[in-house]
């Protein structure tokens, strides 16, 4: 998997989280400390969800 950082994550090696798209059009995510750690999956309808409430807020 091609994973990528934020864009906001500072290059300083601190905590970053890490996501890369899924064959199945969905998306892993991972903690950047812990690369061979647990994945999070998310389907891509799940995934739209997280983001869109991600920019409009509570």
């Amino acid at each position: 998997m091609n994973w990528r950082k934020s864009s906001y994550s500072g290059g300083n090696g601190g905590s970053c989280v890490e996501v890369a798209n899924l064959p199945d059009g969905g998306y892993a995510v991972r903690d950047s400390k812990r690369p061979g750690g647990p994945v999070l999956r998310f389907a891509a309808a799940e995934w739209t969800l997280f983001v869109q409430d991600l920019k409009t807020g509570p």
